[in-house]
């Protein structure tokens, strides 16, 4: 079983371009990304503040990649 860190977030920024092109190599595909400007851009920064909770001692245990890959390849088995 994975043990997965509740929908708080890590205190990081990333950015869509940033977080496809992260998905783009942990799945190996060869496409290429394409933005459609044309559409609003929505907010530029979705940053949550996790201060309060390092302070209370919790930190997060999965990096965002690792996540990711963990979750690829659970797909990946399950399919």
């Amino acid at each position: 079983m994975i043990e997965a860190d509740m929908k708080i977030g890590t205190g990081e920024d990333l950015s869509i371009q940033e977080l496809a092109k992260m998905i783009q190599a942990i799945i190996g595909f060869k496409g290429k990304i394409i933005n459609d400007t044309s559409k609003p851009d929505g907010t530029p920064l979705k940053l949550l503040d996790i201060s309060k909770l390092h302070n209370l001692g919790w930190k997060h245990k999965t990096e965002l990649e690792n996540g990711i890959k963990i979750t690829y390849g659970w797909f990946l088995e399950n399919l």
